[in-house]
């Protein structure tokens, strides 16, 4: 029986704990991409000879030809130019285009039947081009944002409460960038809405924070940024696909009229199975939030529409 293949693109930071995280939970077999040589293999090779220490029989390789991810089940996607201090994730479209293009074009051809989970930036347009580049159905491409987001707010909240982050649920929806919607309103701590538990400054600055969550780690790396929570967010997503989970996780999903929005990817709440985007969850949205998420969706085609594919 020929094991589950997980292609990472892109071995750098986020590719590194991606490779490391889907070998120590034995999700498949891990290839490693990129296109520097010694580096996908090096990282490769650390992570394989630590795996017996856990106990995992996964298989890592690390190589520079695409076609060693030929027949891949899921495709995670983290190629491309990180941010650096003073850089918005925008200021990355025309750079991570041109190689999102060639990613997208040797995944069709290699792993034509994947999953494909997004990480580059500017996500939402990075999504976009891999579809319309891949010719990809739709509910088998997506972008991994909305977990990272709503991980980052779960995670305010839960400190600012001093409880438990199992009990903290919480959703971010639109664009990954500073126009994201942290939805207060339909996040709770064991059951009881933030709105109810937080007062109104303490909950706003944590929504401040949330939207600016990237930038500090930028700020504060000065070299790179976040790579441990993006790739525990992305393996969430890869992980609700291979086991058929149906996670109702936030991601940067194909939207068909959901949300009053037509043919773009914007971060929403999707439910994740074998059948890829399985289903879009629509919530209501209160004059305030519906015009936050309006603005978000605005910032995103705006960007979109720059590429012009």
């Amino acid at each position: 029986m020929t094991r589950t293949k997980i292609a990472l693109i892109g071995a750098g930071n986020i590719g590194g704990v991606l490779a490391q995280q889907c070998a120590q939970r034995e999700l498949g077999d891990v290839v490693l991409f990129d296109v520097v040589s010694g580096v996908p293999q090096g990282k490769a090779l650390d992570i394989q000879e630590g795996l017996p220490v856990v106990n995992s029989d996964a298989r890592v390789t690390g190589t520079n030809d695409y076609k060693d991810i030929q027949n891949a089940s899921v495709v995670i996607i983290t190629a491309g130019l990180a941010r650096k201090p003073g850089m918005s994730r925008d200021d990355l479209l025309n750079k991570n285009l041109e190689i999102m293009k060639d990613v997208a074009t040797n995944v069709k051809q290699w792993a034509p039947k994947a999953f494909v989970v997004i990480v580059s930036n500017p996500l939402d347009a990075m999504v976009y081009a891999f579809q319309k580049v891949s010719g990809f159905e739709t509910n088998k491409v997506c972008g991994m944002a909305g977990v990272l987001d709503s991980a980052r707010f779960r995670f305010f909240v839960a400190q600012e409460l001093n409880v438990s982050i199992k009990e903290v649920t919480a959703y971010v929806l639109g664009g990954h960038g500073d126009t994201m919607v942290p939805l207060a309103r339909y996040s709770t701590v064991g059951g009881v809405p933030v709105t109810e538990l937080i007062a109104t400054d303490k909950l706003n600055n944590i929504i401040e924070r949330t939207k600016k969550a990237g930038g500090e780690i930028v700020d504060l790396l000065k070299t790179g940024s976040a790579f441990v929570s993006p790739a525990l967010s992305a393996v969430a997503m890869a992980e609700s696909y291979l086991k058929d989970q149906k996670q109702i996780l936030p991601c940067a999903a194909y939207l068909n009229g959901e949300y009053g929005i037509r043919g773009y990817y914007v971060g929403a709440p999707a439910v994740i199975g074998a059948g890829g985007i399985e289903k879009i969850m629509e919530f209501k949205l209160n004059a305030d939030e519906k015009r936050l998420m309006d603005e978000s969706f605005q910032h995103v085609k705006t960007l979109i529409d720059q590429i012009k594919l």
